[in-house]
């Protein structure tokens, strides 16, 4: 048989020919990626005593496909595939929530000022040790300190 790039020349147009009757406008590129693993898999498999390659290409092709096609549809109806949009329109579920703070801080009565700042900052605002640093205009080693005592101490309380 010859080289796969000669078989991607010489059946590129029944590949497009296949996609087209299977309506397959969505992702385009990546069918096209599946036609063309369906043409090397149907060379790879085909027993020139049973019959004419084109034919059995065409039909494991298609087959491939359509089988394709149907983990796609599968998937999509299966999982929620949500846009960028709609996660800017969702809520934080936890900024609703005004006992959080003082339930967090009841569990935090032997930590320093600056300690509970961390806690605070990173747990309910999810700000990086960079950001509290910036926001309290202190060096990064001085919010790693408070992070390093504040883990300390609540260790230790969950320990007991």
């Amino acid at each position: 048989m010859e080289s796969f790039e000669q078989l991607v020349d010489q059946y590129e147009p029944m590949l497009h020919k296949i996609m087209n009757s299977l309506h397959l406008y969505k992702n385009h590129d990546e069918f096209y990626q599946h036609s063309l693993i369906a043409l090397w898999e149907a060379s790879q498999r085909f027993d020139p005593n049973k019959g004419n390659f084109t034919n059995y290409a065409y039909t494991y092709i298609k087959g491939c496909l359509l089988m394709e096609l149907k983990k796609s549809h599968q998937d999509h109806e299966r999982n929620a595939h949500l846009d960028e949009q709609f996660w800017d329109l969702v809520e934080d579920s936890y900024s609703d929530d005004p006992l959080q703070k003082e339930i967090l801080l009841s569990y935090c009565e032997t930590l320093t000022p600056n300690q509970k700042k961390w806690l605070l900052y990173t747990v309910c605002d999810q700000l990086s040790i960079k950001e509290i640093a910036e926001l309290e205009k202190v060096s990064l080693s001085a919010v790693k300190s408070w992070r390093s005592g504040a883990r300390e101490k609540v260790k230790k309380l969950v320990r007991d």
